[in-house]
């Protein structure tokens, strides 16, 4: 229940005066408190298994749950079974969760044998720990919760923790499982010691349990690294490094229509296309504050220019050259290249800008998370007035944008200022997250608050797309910035003669090109709609004399744009069909002697479905027609 607004175990005492709340299990609060409870049970079968098996932590995530664990060797797949099957004992005989105050001493001497409790127990206080270890302890006072035979109060297990918990071990139910293990490093740092990792689910019941592993299931028949691999899109090829991919003609022609598209639209929107290098001095992310508050997010600085005698003395001090973790600092150099007007005012820059970050390799995830990426790049200067309508026309611009892409499920996430790491002063950053708020709340999309989550010189508004299978992606991101228009000095003239710092606007759509390209390849399953598809169309004749008669066809699509094919191999015709389905062409279309004489053809889609005798001019505008209405077709009812 919640007490006063505080999350608090059921068997918690209710003082007068005070409102309690019931939290329900299906709740998101309900069902944190039902995976950490399960990420207990799982340690304590850990324990019962291997008694020298140290603790780490163990917090309820997204869907689930972790715990982390030093054991001498990797958990097998046999380990994880053997884990499970003695949860599910834990979990039959019912053990109550009973919360404990401990003071920091106590604490000491009943875990005294776990070190990296010991090290919490430390850290208590502080502000010093993360996110995740806030499940251990907190900055007020420590608790254990012992894990209790209902019967006779015999503890079983222990461990330290903030909670709440469910009341008893029996409401996990049958709707929790292990799902694998990793390695992890402790505290998230590569500096500490690697330990096991497991992950595991817990939901309120059994079918719910089995709906989500069905969704995993299809969420791993749609990763975009097996069809990247499968349709042969993409690769990340070891001699570049990792987290730096490269796209083959398949992949690159899907990426090349979503830029061609991005850039039209961009057009009649009112943007001006720029275009800035890669590497610059270390000079300009001293004054954006990138170096002070992204450095261990950019690749190590290079040493250029540098000179020495035969002697080996300097005799001309070289520079650090950085490769762009952003572009924004760049857009501000070409802004402060001229006098600006209000008159000009606002001013859209945008750019297909690559840029480098120093992710760690273990959160490296195909082109969802890349090391090189490009980012489609918009910075925005306008005046204080103008703001309020620009955000509005620029959050209409970008979903607007996605629904092109076929996303048209969205909410939208507040990100406001991390105390630690911020510019400017608390009464800007104020007046920016109210208009931000203001904004998203007048889009009508539901509205999700992100304390701390902003980048250090704004708060921004995200845009967070559902795919074909319910999963979450960030998207777009737009942020409201007074901070870098002063450290650049940036001006315009104003209708009374003054000088006026403009206000920034950073919008990034897709995020980065090939993050969304992932994104898409899972939504659709590699069934990309037809004018993303990289061959829109096959032609296959039944047999080797009616190829002249498909080639005519295809020669004419082509002439119109259409990206279509002759297959005129040595396979057979099922063989045929069967390798543009796989590779899963929009189009396939087929002619014998019916055809020939008729001037028809067949289509064959996705599903399997066909249409027969077709007119060779009704064919050639359904083709044309379904790529320029950017449909998606599957079946012979789609392309109706």
């Amino acid at each position: 229940m919640k007490l006063d607004g505080v999350l608090v175990d059921l068997a918690t005492a209710v003082p007068d005066g005070a409102i309690a709340e019931p939290v329900t299990i299906d709740s998101a609060d309900g069902l944190n408190i039902l995976r950490h409870s399960a990420a207990h049970v799982i340690a304590q079968a850990v324990q019962k298994i291997n008694p020298d098996a140290r603790l780490g932590i163990g917090p309820p995530i997204t869907d689930g749950f972790y715990y982390d664990f030093d054991v001498e060797t990797p958990f097998t797949p046999e380990d994880l079974k053997a884990i499970e099957k003695e949860a599910q004992r834990i979990q039959r005989q019912g053990q109550r969760f009973v919360r404990r105050v401990v003071t920091d001493d106590e604490a000491r001497a009943e875990l005294a044998d776990e070190p990296y409790k010991l090290e919490l127990i430390g850290l208590k206080g502080s502000g010093a720990n993360a996110d995740h270890e806030s499940v251990e302890v907190g900055a007020g006072e420590l608790t254990i919760y012992d894990n209790v035979d209902a019967k006779t109060g015999e503890v079983y297990w222990k461990d330290l923790c903030q909670g709440p918990h469910i009341p008893s071990t029996r409401m996990l139910s049958n709707g929790f499982s292990i799902l694998r293990s990793a390695a992890a490093y402790w505290r998230g740092s590569e500096k500490n010691p690697q330990l096991q990792r497991i992950y595991g689910t817990a939901w309120p019941t059994k079918d719910e349990l089995r709906a989500y592993k069905e969704r995993i299931e299809e969420a791993m028949k749609r990763d975009h690294r097996r069809l990247g691999r499968e349709l042969d899109l993409f690769s990340f090829p070891d001699e570049l490094g990792s987290g730096l991919p490269v796209f083959h003609p398949r992949g690159g022609i899907i990426k090349l229509e979503m830029e061609e598209h991005s850039r039209k639209r961009h057009v009649q929107e009112g943007y001006s296309f720029v275009s800035t290098p890669h590497i610059t001095k270390g000079r300009l992310y001293e004054i954006s504050g990138h170096l002070d508050w992204y450095r261990d997010g950019m690749y190590p600085p290079m040493r250029i220019d540098e000179e020495v005698d035969e002697a080996g003395n300097v005799t001309k001090q070289g520079q650090d050259y950085y490769l762009k973790p952003m572009n924004c600092p760049m857009h501000n150099l070409i802004y402060n290249q001229g006098a600006h007007s209000y008159r000009e005012l606002p001013l859209r820059m945008f750019e297909f800008g690559t840029v480098y970050r120093m992710e760690k390799s273990g959160v490296v995830h195909g082109l969802t998370r890349a090391r090189g990426f490009t980012q489609d790049d918009a910075h925005i200067y306008c005046t204080r007035d103008q703001m309020r309508d620009e955000l509005t026309r620029t959050l209409k611009f970008v979903l607007s944008l996605l629904k092109d892409y076929g996303l048209d499920d969205f909410y939208l996430e507040l990100s406001t200022k991390n105390p630690e790491k911020f510019v400017g002063d608390d009464a800007t950053w104020e007046e920016a997250t109210r208009t931000l708020e203001e904004v998203a709340t007048e889009s009508g999309l539901d509205l999700v608050p992100d304390p701390g989550g902003a980048a250090f010189y704004g708060p921004k508004i995200s845009v967070q797309a559902r795919d074909a299978i319910g999963r979450t992606w960030q998207m777009s991101t737009i942020q409201l910035d007074f901070n870098l228009p002063e450290l650049f000095d940036m001006e315009y003239a104003a209708p009374d003669g003054t000088r006026q710092r403009p206000v920034m606007i950073h919008r990034a759509l897709f995020g980065s090109i090939e993050r969304f390209f992932g994104v898409l390849v899972e939504h659709y399953a590699g069934a990309f709609p037809v004018w993303l598809s990289p061959v829109q169309l096959v032609a296959i004749p039944v047999a080797e004399q009616y190829g002249d008669y498909l080639q005519g066809i295809v020669d004419e699509l082509r002439s119109h744009g259409v990206r279509a094919e002759l297959d005129a191999s040595d396979d057979r015709m099922p063989k045929k069909i069967r390798n543009h389905t796989k590779a899963k062409v929009p189009f396939q279309l087929i002619a014998g002697e019916d055809d020939r004489a008729a001037k028809t053809v067949s289509f064959r889609f996705r599903d399997g479905t066909q249409r027969n005798g077709v007119p060779i001019e009704d064919a050639i505008r359904l083709v044309r027609g379904a790529v320029d209405e950017h449909l998606l077709v599957n079946t012979a009812e789609d392309l109706a």
